[in-house]
């Protein structure tokens, strides 16, 4: 396996990061467990979670996902061999909200009671929060650094501006700075991490593993219509939003891909976000064992020229402003 370094964080990642959202949501606890098994004899090493999965569901409260990896951990003796990140700051009720020090605090003890572990690798702000001074969050993550809680920072969803205001108050008060970026980044979403996100990145040595490397599933192919959308739980908040003209451009560009490579589209999909510049490891999940194998199949499949500029201008960004809704 072709490990990576996540920034100047000195943690070594596999190139492609296994999303924890499923996990006990559509993938139950037994799933789930083989799904992680699959994806550490495969040689892989990196999975990225949150508190607040999976609190959309009906019936649960948050945690679901981190409760899932931390049994996994406990009865698999397997903490060694993978790199956990983590996240903070998106609502989990009762005010439990935001990127405060003493809410940081908080979570980090219910994450690490929750993932069963005394260390997280990565803790992530989970989204920008403007009600909150950098400066207090940035100074809390050191703290918890310090105390050994969490081994490197990262920041998620966070915009240009105030990823770079954060690394310079970093710099001025010497503590540790956020070592990677969470953006939402794939064939369909692209233009805000190309335009400013990127540039800094790489500027600065901070290591990217972009989410919805499938859109949602949307770039899988399955979804092509409205009533393929219905079907999906996911579907009506998420996989509608990209079945307009320049989605099913970028579908058709999948169809050609795969009658050349013979490689599903997914597959496919998710390559492309793998070799693109700046990009340390994709998230990807998967729900079921035939979709995991996907994912370890995309790690392995690399696109030729052709096929890379073929999917580029069918995903140009700039046709997305004259894409209309279905």
């Amino acid at each position: 396996m072709d490990y990576r370094q996540l920034g100047r964080s000195g943690l070594m990642v596999s190139p492609l990061c296994l999303g924890g959202n499923v996990f006990g949501w559509t993938a139950d606890e037994r799933m789930s467990f083989a799904i992680l098994d699959g994806w550490v004899e495969a040689g892989f090493n990196f999975i990225d979670t949150a508190d607040v999965y999976s609190r959309w569901a009906p019936g649960h409260q948050g945690g679901e996902s981190e409760t899932v990896i931390g049994r996994w951990l406990k009865q698999g003796r397997r903490r060694d061999k993978v790199v956990i990140a983590t996240k903070v700051g998106f609502d989990m009720g009762e005010g439990r909200i935001g990127l405060s020090a003493r809410w940081i605090e908080q979570a980090v003890n219910d994450s690490l009671r929750r993932l069963q572990t005394d260390c997280i690798d990565l803790y992530q702000a989970h989204r920008d929060d403007a009600d909150t001074p950098l400066e207090e969050t940035l100074e809390a993550f050191a703290r918890l650094i310090k105390a050994g809680k969490v081994r490197a920072i990262g920041a998620s969803n966070y915009g240009a501006a105030r990823l770079g205001e954060a690394l310079a108050i970093s710099r001025r008060e010497g503590w540790p700075r956020y070592e990677s970026l969470q953006p939402l980044y794939n064939l369909y979403d692209r233009d805000a991490f190309e335009s400013e996100l990127r540039p800094l990145c790489l500027a600065q040595d901070i290591g990217v593993f972009s989410f919805y490397a499938l859109a949602a599933g949307f770039l899988s192919g399955k979804y092509r219509s409205a009533d393929d959308v219905a079907k999906s739980p996911r579907g009506a908040n998420t996989v509608k939003k990209y079945l307009n003209e320049r989605g099913l451009k970028i579908l058709a560009a999948l169809d050609e891909a795969t009658r050349r490579t013979g490689a599903p589209q997914a597959r496919i999909a998710v390559a492309w976000v793998m070799a693109q510049p700046g990009v340390t490891a994709p998230i990807a999940s998967a729900s079921t064992p035939a979709q995991l194998q996907e994912l370890v199949q995309a790690a392995r499949l690399v696109l030729d020229r052709e096929i890379m500029e073929l999917l580029a201008r069918a995903s140009t960004p700039e046709a997305a402003s004259s894409a209309q809704g279905l």
